[in-house]
């Protein structure tokens, strides 16, 4: 039965541009919470709209926790519960999609060295998908700003016990999801120089507020955010996603409109967010995302998809390729869907 949020997604529909691209989606949820399920059903139902989604991405979100034994250990069973959905999307029951083709988890680095034992848990949970953790360090002072579930610190990425936990997952050879927002990306600069041969992927192009004390106030908000990605886009070991600005904390409020807007509305504004990220990185270090179904509070994922190749329209098909399909790939070194080994090898 269709909900309240999934009717108004209907009022705003398009079919899919340039059908044939391959797409690899860096960045989605699944959960199963009381009612808010996203499993493997609902993400099919979103990617059924046209585009060509080869494989995704899984980033934690807190999913599926062990219930007992220590607590450190316990984010291992969101790992364990996404690998069997990336081995029920494996069997080609379900799709060509390969779901969860790599698997980023969480792992507290403020554990220091004594994070080792945990990361190499989700090593073998997972050994043909994990690829990372993220360890959100999204915090702010004001209270209409929330702070990331891991309920971070201020300044947590410069804590000398936190970057020898990020020394073992670097040793390990295991990538860094970063979430902050837009007034702390020096933090993760400091972090990059520290550890110049890390994979540092930043999520959400860094999180630009648009609420609390920075509603209504964008263009001073660019501002301080172009100054901080043009610092970290000289840290040549930083990738960064490009989606995110459609969740209602950027402050754009299409959650609220009479019906959704269309890609032509969100390419318009968002494009100068994600085009300036193109011009500092390069098309080999940005990779569209969807962060569903989080910014499914604004539009469809067909929608969503749209609005990315409208802003990229005139890109050539090499560039279009790289932000849509390969640099995602090569970043979380996903493998083409058949040569994805199986959870328990033949003998």
């Amino acid at each position: 039965m269709a909900t309240d949020h999934e009717t108004w997604l209907t009022l705003t529909q398009e079919e899919a541009l340039d059908p044939d691209l391959p797409i690899c989606d860096p960045h989605h949820h699944l959960w199963d919470y009381p009612n808010n399920r996203y499993l493997l059903e609902e993400l099919l139902q979103d990617l059924g709209g046209g585009h060509r989604i080869t494989q995704t991405v899984f980033v934690e979100c807190v999913s599926m926790y062990r219930k007992d034994g220590p607590e450190e250990m316990r984010p291992v069973g969101e790992t364990e519960f996404v690998q069997g959905i990336a081995a029920q999307s494996a069997s080609g029951n379900y799709g060509p999609t390969a779901v969860a083709a790599g698997i980023v988890s969480l792992a507290n680095l403020a554990l220091g060295p004594a994070v080792e034992p945990v990361l190499k848990a989700h090593m073998a949970a997972s050994h043909n998908r994990f690829r990372g953790i993220r360890h959100a360090t999204s915090w702010h002072a004001h209270e209409k700003i929330r702070n990331a579930h891991t309920h971070p610190p201020e300044g947590l990425l410069l804590d000398a016990t936190f970057r020898q936990g990020f020394a073992c997952l670097h040793k390990l050879g295991l990538s860094f999801d970063a979430w902050m927002y837009h007034t702390q990306l020096a933090d993760l600069v400091d972090l990059a120089h520290a550890f110049p041969d890390a994979t540092i992927i930043l999520d959400h192009i860094g999180g630009p507020l648009g609420i609390g004390p920075y509603a209504g106030k964008q263009d001073e908000v660019m501002q301080v955010w172009k100054k901080g990605m043009a610092d970290l886009a000289r840290c040549q070991n930083v990738v960064v996603k490009l989606g995110g600005v459609t969740m209602p904390m950027c402050g754009f409020g299409w959650h609220k409109w009479e019906k959704p807007p269309t890609s032509e509305e969100v390419a318009r504004a968002t494009a100068p967010y994600y085009l300036f990220c193109i011009e500092q990185f390069g098309v080999d270090r940005c990779m569209f995302e969807s962060n569903f179904p989080v910014d499914k509070a604004s539009c469809s994922y067909t929608v969503l998809w749209n609005s990315f190749k409208r802003i990229v329209q005139d890109f050539s098909h090499d560039e279009r390729v790289a932000l849509f399909h390969d640099t995602a790939a090569r970043a979380y070194k996903i493998q083409p869907a058949a040569q994805l080994t199986p959870l328990h090898p033949p003998c």
